[in-house]
């Protein structure tokens, strides 16, 4: 087993190298592993190299890193697919597990691989592995199997294999130990996690299909978060792929799990009576998601009080408020979700104030006013999202103003902007950077369409005459097409 020498300052004994001649049965004696796959030519292998090296010093005795140089070692890297440098790749009692898809910084490196650590499914013997497994922040995925030859395991772990990212999984081939949680045979437990239990709905769910990865992950995406479960950063890309309300308020499972739990039993109460009507339900820490509340909301850090703040966003990007004051019997939240269902709220709309006065050649748009400016029949609007702070929306602004001024005379063309940071950007209109631009033709409001063009003068007015409704009126002179 040969480490690499140290070189300069840095010491890089914590990296071992592997190659043909021992890879195998190197890394077979490890449980997991991290291997690099390099040539000594390769620019980003040697960027990424002082990266590899702290975080292998940083994980020694967890998870250890090792490295395989591809032009010494040309049939090792063969064997494993690699065609290009660096190739991560995460290898279980040597045989190549999957690809490495984490960060590749050292801090990255060792946050992901401490997640790796240890077995896909972890083996429970007594009744008491049972109970301190469960017993966790996330949610428990437990099979109870006959025998360690079982087909039903061997799938399980193939599955674990898969998810373990994602989900926790245990697994014990003593049946025993899911007697108390009604277990005779072969089964799949999915465990909520402890602290969110409650009487609106079961802790433990069994799976009752044959087990494979799709129907496993199928049971446990469709039953892991249940009615109201507690929203993190963590998981927050996962619920939000849904109608939700979610009631924000000084949630703290750690200090104070009782009071936690007093306000999200209100919702969930009266949750409980709209379950069957397509929206979520969750709480979550507020301060978790002040900068959130602020800039989607328009809610401060001290508002509401100590009182719930609750809010609907939908698939489709509506934002909703409750303005009512989160009453302790969930009657102001029953009468939200009522005039929720039956189409009686107005939606939530971050904007600034519509201008007094905006007679200029350019259009202030906020987006209270977006849909009667820009949503006019008789109008071809061209659109400019920018940011205040934005280097190239200050470049164009003067050519944009030129081309108001020269088009200003034309009643059926507007020229128009947005700051995209102060107002929401309505349905239809993907703003991922700025400036972004957009036209919507008289005839066609609901199919905008993004410009991809040059930003000089010439190059939008070339465009105007080719897309306009309506024959441009360039400085006074109507302009054939």
């Amino acid at each position: 087993l040969r480490k690499e020498e140290p070189q300069g300052d840095i010491a890089r004994g914590d990296v071992l190298e592997l190659g043909d001649a021992d890879f195998d049965y190197l890394a077979a004696e490890h449980e997991t592993m991290l291997v690099k796959f390099y040539a000594p030519w390769c620019g980003h292998c040697k960027k990424l190299a002082p990266d590899f090296e702290t975080a292998a010093s940083r994980l020694k005795g967890t998870v250890p890193l090792a490295k395989v140089d591809c032009t010494a070692s040309p049939d090792t890297c063969g064997r494993f697919g690699v065609t290009g440098y660096p190739t991560l790749k995460i290898f279980r009692n040597g045989e190549d597990s999957s690809s490495y898809d984490g960060p590749r910084s050292a801090d990255g490196i060792v946050h992901y691989m401490k997640k790796q650590a240890g077995p896909n499914s972890v083996t429970l013997r007594s009744e008491a592995d049972v109970e301190a497994f469960v017993n966790h922040f996330d949610a428990s995925v437990v099979g109870f199997f006959s025998g360690p030859d079982s087909a039903q395991l061997a799938e399980f772990l193939k599955a674990a294999g898969v998810m373990r990212d994602h989900f926790r999984f245990a697994h014990t081939i003593n049946m025993t130990l899911g007697l108390k949680h009604g277990v005779d045979t072969e089964s799949v437990l999915l465990f909520r996690p402890p602290r969110l239990s409650g009487k609106f709905e079961e802790s433990v769910l069994r799976f009752t299909e044959t087990i494979t990865t799709h129907t496993l992950r199928r049971f446990i995406r469709d039953n892991i978060f249940g009615m109201c479960p507690h929203l993190t950063n963590e998981n927050r890309d996962k619920l939000k792929g849904q109608d939700l309300l979610t009631a924000y308020y000084d949630l703290d499972y750690l200090r104070n799990p009782k009071g936690s739990n007093y306000w999200r039993n209100r919702v969930m109460k009266v949750g409980y009576q709209f379950a069957s009507q397509g929206l979520s339900f969750a709480v979550a820490n507020r301060r978790d998601f002040v900068d959130e509340l602020e800039e989607e909301f328009g809610l401060g850090a001290s508002d509401g009080g100590d009182l719930p703040f609750v809010t609907i966003r939908t698939q489709q990007g509506f934002k909703y408020t409750m303005r009512e004051e989160f009453t302790r019997d969930g009657k102001s939240l029953e009468r939200f979700l009522e005039d929720y269902f039956a189409g009686r709220l107005k939606r939530y709309i971050k904007s600034e104030p519509i201008p007094e006065k905006n007679k200029g050649p350019v259009k202030v748009l906020v987006a209270e006013s977006f849909e009667e400016i820009v949503n006019d029949p008789e109008k071809d609007v061209l659109i400019e999202f920018y940011a205040p702070w934005c280097g190239h929306c200050k470049s164009l602004e003067p050519k944009y103003k030129e081309l108001a001024e020269q088009l200003y005379s034309d009643p059926n063309i507007v020229i128009a902007k947005m700051d995209a940071t102060a107002n929401d950007v309505p349905q239809g209109f993907d703003v991922q950077g700025f400036p972004t631009i957009y036209f919507a033709r008289a005839d066609k409001k609901d199919q905008p369409k993004r410009y991809e063009g040059a930003r000089e003068v010439k190059d939008f007015i070339k465009y105007l005459k080719r897309e306009a409704s309506h024959i441009p009126v360039v400085s006074g002179v109507r302009e054939d097409l």
